[in-house]
């Protein structure tokens, strides 16, 4: 179907395109990643599709539209460089290298210049990642620098600590995270017992964020994951003359370390063993 002009629409291009990919490539469902105001086109589009499928005696794919919203500045309008012109990632991220290169060197002076300018690569581009994925994506957000880079609160860089936090309570205990533990006795404190009551709510955050597309959900549950960490950590010593309990609350140590590595690498970050 063609315009007068010979032209072909958008519904037109998207349709062949549909019948192509299930036709040619085999494809059993596709995910249209476009801003939020095509949401018309795409249900129309969408029972379009459904109704031609079904005629024709086709197998429907499983067809979906991954909304999002806009990225604002502080000042609540749709963000951008004072030239008025959308700012390159490429400059985004090396903003945000040099911001977090500064924070860095104001916490970890001791550390060599070349590991810091590493540790601020991963945790400036983390940072970035992370303040979009963490939001609704089908909400507006107001873009912050001092929000995306700030060690408190539900950011890159304070996940990434927490994991550089757990990393150095078996690098003081002089153990292997990833070694198994054995001798471990039952868990008896308030806080043991809440933080492992978060350990096993990982695969249902997994599962709502995957199936609904909302790669926040797991973003909010491994910051409460860390929250709960936080908390049993300044109530419980690890570290402890009795090897029963010394057992357990290092395996609760090692278990949360490995929740909080695979949500970040599986949101795309990279994770570090020190900060």
């Amino acid at each position: 179907m063609r315009k007068s002009d010979g032209a072909s629409n958008y519904a037109s291009t998207d349709l062949a395109t549909i019948l192509y990919r299930t036709e040619q490539i085999g494809a059993t469902g596709a995910f249209y990643v476009v801003d939020k105001r095509q949401g018309d086109h795409f249900e129309q589009l969408f029972l379009t599709a459904k109704k031609w499928f079904e005629k024709t005696g086709r197998p429907l794919p499983r067809l979906e539209h991954v909304d999002f919203g806009t990225v604002l500045g502080e000042d609540g309008r749709p963000f951008k460089t004072k030239s008025g012109e959308n700012i390159k990632l490429k400059d985004l991220l090396a903003e945000a290298h040099e911001r977090t290169f500064k924070l860095v060197t104001e916490k970890s002076a001791d550390i060599p210049e070349a590991e810091r300018r590493q540790i601020s690569e991963i945790v400036g581009t983390g940072a970035v990642q992370y303040a979009d994925l963490s939001q609704n994506r089908s909400s507006d957000y107001l873009f912050s620098w001092d929000k995306m880079i700030s060690l408190e609160g539900n950011t890159a860089p304070y996940l990434l600590y927490a994991v550089a936090r757990q990393y150095s309570i078996f690098r003081k205990a002089g153990l292997d995270p990833a070694a198994p533990l054995a001798g471990a006795s039952a868990f008896e404190t308030p806080t043991e017992l809440a933080l492992a009551r978060k350990l096993v709510a990982f695969p249902a955050a997994l599962q709502q964020a995957s199936a609904t597309l909302r790669p926040h959900f797991l973003c909010t549950y491994l910051y409460d994951l860390a929250g709960v960490f936080s908390t049993f950590y300044n109530a419980d010593k690890v570290i402890v003359d009795d090897p029963g309990v010394r057992a357990r609350r290092l395996l609760l140590c090692a278990r949360t370390l490995v929740w909080l590595e695979t949500g970040l690498h599986l949101l795309g970050l990279s994770t570090l063993q020190r900060m």
